[in-house]
């Protein structure tokens, strides 16, 4: 089919990010926004815009009968959900489908399957990725919880099914503890995700995270475009991310690459997925699976020449992948710093009315970002108002590219976390790529003291 309309079910940067490929395609737009986000750049750019409702996410962007309606109202004939939001909503990808509009990302049965971190776990097993040792479902009691934790070994990790970001997630060092806190990570997931479920994984030390960005047409074929390190987190949100991996070398890139596109290939994936591990003496274990395009995907896009947004829509119109596993090349290296409207000391938010304005330019140097000066940054959503994506033909040119961005990056009218990455860019170890999921906070806990 032919996608003349896409309906960008989405805000912020990754609005913007999908019109702009859109319109290189020819492709119109439709830019569905709260009335809050009136004047966000991808809401004036857009060829058509339709308000779906107040602030409040339930009440817009989680709307679903709102944006079927303006879907419907504007004839578009494709909607693209990005990131957040509705993107890994697979009651809402039916809906999509039902009426007779593409969706723009995974067929919604392994939306559902990957979302559910249980089955996804059973599914990623019998597909081949390597895991991390734990149960193989749900624990249904305590005692089979004790038995199975007596053999995997102590500290044990009890986790949410459903949801993510931390919550209902324990981390249980001895026996005694294991009741008492399975119970408060099953009240947690009940409460944030309405789903009590818990499981239990053997808990690693201090690893690294790796996560390896698939394509698949939906037919069988399935190619991967390298791994990226999201290993710098704040409370379980990734703060910068790089391509390549500091620590994975070409030949482990190369064996982790064909065991996940033959599950892929296996699965008859379609569209853009992160196939996410925990990474922890030279050994890969699967966490989870995204089934939607991830913030840090201009990476990926830097290092491989590759537009992803460009290569989800041609597969959402069912045509076949653009590239093979052999045209994936990648080159030199790039970091992408998320910079928020946050304070850099104590991490609280700083929205408000951008004063002034001026983002870094220059060669291999790219901004994902709907700023602009006099615009409003509102209160209302993820604090995240910028992306600064650079690229250099090896790490360490990479990250002297970085330091200048940042220094040019003016943004007036609110704190923001860039005198943060200028911060990070300064330490040895990060400038050595040594550094693991625990080392951002042990990091910034020693800047506080």
């Amino acid at each position: 089919m032919a996608i003349e309309k896409i309906l960008i079910a989405n805000r912020g940067e990754i609005a913007l990010r999908i019109h702009r490929a859109a319109h290189e395609m020819g492709i119109k737009t439709v830019a569905v926004h709260s009335t809050a986000d009136e004047m966000a750049m991808h809401v004036r750019l857009a060829d058509e815009a339709i308000c779906i409702g107040p602030p409040p996410t339930r009440e817009s962007y989680l709307n679903i009968p709102a944006i079927i309606s303006a879907a419907e109202i504007s004839h578009a004939d494709a909607i693209h959900p990005g990131y957040g939001f509705l993107s890994e909503n697979a009651k809402f990808a039916d809906i999509v489908e039902a009426h007779d509009i593409a969706w723009i990302g995974p067929k919604p049965e392994h939306i559902r399957t990957m979302g559910d971190k249980v089955q996804a776990k059973k599914t990623a097993g019998e597909l081949g990725l390597p895991l991390v040792p734990g149960s193989d479902g749900a624990l249904d009691s305590p005692e089979e919880a004790r038995k199975l934790a007596a053999e995997i070994g102590y500290p044990v990790l009890i986790k949410a099914a459903s949801g993510g970001g931390g919550r209902g997630m324990q981390v249980v060092e001895s026996e005694d503890q294991l009741e008492g806190l399975m119970q408060q990570a099953s009240t947690e997931a009940a409460a944030a995700f309405g789903d009590p479920t818990v499981y239990m994984e053997k808990y690693l030390g201090n690893p690294r995270h790796i996560e390896f960005q698939v394509f698949g047409d939906g037919e069988g074929n399935a190619v991967h475009l390298g791994e990226r390190d999201c290993s710098l987190q704040r409370r379980h949100q990734k703060v910068l991310e790089e391509a390549p991996s500091p620590v994975i070398t070409e030949k482990q890139r190369s064996e982790m690459g064909d065991i996940i596109v033959k599950a892929m290939s296996d699965m008859g994936y379609r569209g853009a997925g992160t196939i996410e591990f925990l990474y922890e003496d030279g050994e890969f274990y699967f966490i989870e699976m995204n089934t939607r395009l991830q913030v840090e995907h201009p990476v990926t896009e830097a290092i491989t020449g590759i537009d992803l947004v460009r290569e989800q829509i041609r597969i959402a119109a069912g045509k076949p992948l653009s590239f093979t596993q052999d045209d994936v090349q990648l080159h030199g290296h790039a970091i992408e710093c998320r910079i928020n409207a946050e304070d850099p000391e104590t991490f609280a938010p700083s929205p408000g009315k951008v004063t002034g304005y001026h983002p870094p330019g220059g060669m291999h140097v790219r901004v994902d970002s709907g700023l602009y000066h006099g615009y409003t940054v509102p209160p209302y959503y993820d604090s995240m108002i910028a992306k600064l994506i650079v690229y250099g033909s090896n790490r360490d040119k990479c990250m002297m590219r970085l330091r200048r961005s940042l220094e040019e990056y003016v943004i007036e009218g609110m704190k923001t976390t860039i005198p943060l990455h200028q911060a990070l860019l300064d330490d040895p170890e990060f400038q050595a790529g040594d550094y693991t999921i625990k080392w951002l906070e042990q990091w910034l806990e020693k800047r506080q003291n």
